[in-house]
């Protein structure tokens, strides 16, 4: 009986998690939202944010963390264009305590932490050339994550996975062993890659909020040849699993014509 728990668990959560379209109010992309959250948004953010502060600090105490004042105000300066477009995406964005920084590591990286929590790599930036229309669509990818709650999905579904539907309601704050086990799956949730599915709707969504914000959304076309170009035949290590490079190139250009009329708008603002 205990033996088919983890099997009835992970099929629960598929059935339950077949994502549905995210209503848009106006003309944009498609992209899809999981059904079922175990865990509440104020629990996943509050642990993303704790671990945010935890890198900051080991930065910091390094030396490592905002080095480069004229980078950190560019960085800044683009992902302040493209936030206040989440709402599309995510109602409660707009009372996110939205974060930005950089970090001086070699790291082909970036990522925003649900709740807002942005963090990029230098080596991002300098090793791939960026510009600002590319800058903007790697940060548009990892805030759309965020957005469209990618974390939370995979915090929920590490739950469901490792302790079952009954254990669920521990994850309300309800004993030591809930405690636990939150944080075993918030760890999960922060390092472990997004599925594909989770990759393309970051991809359509991010090259929406760039083009709203100003941005050309051709750029990430440009921007994932860098990166295939980076790793030499095999994808930086943030990019494992992510879906290859040429397939992804492909859904982008797909959905230009649907984001480029946004782009051409907000130019004229």
């Amino acid at each position: 009986m205990h033996s088919a728990l983890p099997a009835l668990v992970l099929a629960l959560f598929t059935l339950l998690t077949v994502p549905s379209l995210a209503q848009q109010a106006d003309a944009g992309v498609q992209v899809r939202k999981p059904k079922l959250m175990v865990v509440p948004e104020s629990v996943v953010n509050r642990s993303a944010a704790q671990q945010y502060l935890q890198m900051k600090q080991q930065a910091a105490a390094r030396g490592l963390l905002n080095r480069d004042a004229p980078q950190v105000a560019r960085v800044q300066a683009i992902a302040l264009r493209l936030i206040p477009h989440g709402r599309r995406f995510n109602a409660e964005a707009g009372s996110w305590a939205w974060e930005v920084n950089v970090i001086d590591s070699p790291a082909i990286n970036a990522f925003c932490m649900p709740g807002g929590k942005i963090m990029v790599f230098v080596g991002l930036i300098e090793k791939l050339q960026l510009t600002d229309d590319e800058l903007a669509a790697v940060i548009g990818h990892e805030i759309a994550h965020a957005l469209l709650q990618h974390g939370r999905a995979r915090m929920s579904e590490a739950v469901l996975k490792n302790v079952g539907v009954n254990l669920a309601a521990l994850y309300f704050g309800l004993g030591d062993l809930g405690a636990t086990a939150l944080a075993q799956a918030a760890q999960l949730a922060i390092t472990l890659p997004y599925s594909r599915g989770h990759e393309t709707d970051a991809d359509l969504a991010g090259i929406e909020l760039a083009a709203r914000a100003g941005y050309d959304p051709r750029a990430a076309t440009s921007l994932w040849r860098k990166m295939a170009a980076a790793g030499g035949g095999q994808p930086p290590q943030f990019l494992s699993t992510h879906p290859g490079h040429a397939n992804r190139i492909r859904e982008i250009e797909a959905s230009l014509p649907t984001v480029m009329p946004l782009y051409e708008k907000a130019k004229q603002r």
